[in-house]
């Protein structure tokens, strides 16, 4: 076994032998063989990229056909929800109010809206309409602002002028509300801070 001396220079590795009259640096040609090789695999490769791309375009279309579907079949579910009470709304709308007290009316119609909200609740609606509740800019449209009674009420909802409207966690409309503010003692008989 020969050993290493310290002086001794790594084995760098050697160029290939070329073909006699290749100058150093010269364009060697590949074989025939060698061309047909690689211009075979560049035309497999070539057809598996076409191949993915066509997957991938219909894969495109076919999410996009899905989401609108999934779309179509959510509203028709929500609209198949509100049908029952927009056939009593329509019968409500063509009675004769000669012929049917005024408290028959208020009643159908209170029937109608309970019908109404069963049919949204079950979809996911809700009201943001708290009275009393801290005021808050993801949920609230503060309209205008009235002066608190007590340092406790300060910057809270002191009336719902409109209700606002949840879908599961995303806001449909943000309540319109009067904010109450505290501005001490002083602020106490002015009834409003506008």
């Amino acid at each position: 076994m020969k050993r290493k001396n310290m002086n001794d220079k790594p084995e760098q590795p050697q160029p290939p032998d070329q073909p006699a009259g290749a100058e150093s640096g010269a364009l060697i040609e590949p074989s025939e063989e060698a061309v047909v090789r690689l211009e075979g695999e560049l035309g497999d490769t070539k057809d598996k990229y076409l191949r993915l791309a066509a997957e991938y375009d219909n894969f495109k279309k076919r999410s996009v056909k899905e989401r609108t579907e999934l779309w179509q079949r959510a509203q028709a579910d929500l609209v198949q929800r509100l049908v029952d009470a927009l056939d009593d709304l329509a019968r409500f709308a063509h009675v004769d109010p000669a012929q049917t007290d005024a408290k028959t009316i208020h009643d159908g119609v209170a029937i109608v809206e309970r019908k109404v909200w069963k049919a949204l609740e079950g979809a996911g609606v809700s009201r943001v309409d708290q009275v009393g509740v801290p005021f808050d800019p993801h949920v609230h449209e503060a309209v205008t602002t009235q002066s608190a009674d007590h340092p406790a009420r300060d910057h809270t909802v002191g009336a719902v002028l409109q209700p606002g409207y949840r879908m599961g966690e995303t806001l449909l409309r943000p309540a319109r509300v009067i904010v109450l503010q505290w501005q001490g003692e002083a602020g106490r008989g002015s009834g409003d801070g506008t």
